[in-house]
């Protein structure tokens, strides 16, 4: 992929968050934009570093192993957003800082034991289902409270806010209400803050709905292809 191709989206992906945030009084600088970057190779992934981004995000834990012995000298931060698979969080727990999708205990589990090994924590977004997708996991609303309590005592994970992601459609607008309603529940929930509990961010949007994610409240926009476009493997 040509770098100036990858510098010509980044820039793109800039600019329009900056709008969206115009439109609803808020900074850019509240919005962390993480590069997804599944199938993505490594050479792209350096260009996309060149042009200022600071924030990867894998899907597959085993693809981030992979990848990572050639990336671990530049300065980056690492996300795991993909689904996890409790025998793979060995994989992803020493490298990365963020992990977006968290919903069963026994995964917190499995993260609390390698992270506590390693003497490190991680920063949890909890994952929820909004739209209540068949195909999606996550947890349902009614769930939720209670799944934060039990994580107390997981004193490695640190709780930072909650994750989603919207059905794919058309037209954004048409998936305001998931983001709206997740900035609802962090709201409502901030309330069991303590410990490490620390309920402050939203991990939501992306490539085609980040805008409208922006509007909402996002503060961790994960986007692949309005970055990568024309380099896609």
């Amino acid at each position: 992929m040509r770098v100036e191709v990858l510098k010509c989206n980044y820039e793109r992906v800039l600019k329009e968050i900056k709008v969206a945030c115009e439109n609803v009084g808020r900074s850019p600088d509240e919005i962390t934009i993480v590069a997804v970057t599944k199938n993505v190779d490594v050479n792209t992934m350096m260009l996309a570093h060149s042009v200022g981004i600071k924030h990867f995000g894998e899907n597959r834990a085993q693809e981030l192993r992979d990848k990572y012995p050639e990336l671990e000298d530049l300065d980056v931060t690492w996300h795991f957003i993909g689904r996890i698979q409790t025998n793979k969080v060995k994989y992803f727990v020493p490298i990365c800082e963020y992990v977006h999708s968290l919903w069963r205990i026994e995964e917190a589990k499995e993260i609390q034991k390698r992270a506590d090994k390693l003497g490190k924590n991680i920063k949890i977004f909890v994952e929820v289902n909004i739209a209540g997708e068949s195909t999606k996991a996550g947890l349902n609303e009614v769930e939720l409270k209670g799944f934060l309590k039990e994580l107390r005592v997981y004193d490695r994970l640190e709780i930072i806010g909650l994750m989603t992601m919207a059905p794919y459609v058309e037209n954004p607008e048409e998936v305001r209400w998931v983001f709206r309603r997740l900035r609802e529940k962090l709201n409502e929930l901030k309330n069991l803050n303590g410990g490490n509990i620390k309920l402050e961010h939203l991990s939501m949007g992306m490539s085609n709905d980040y805008r409208i994610a922006v509007e909402e409240g996002a503060t961790f926009v994960r986007i692949g292809t309005a970055i990568f476009r024309g380099g896609e493997k």
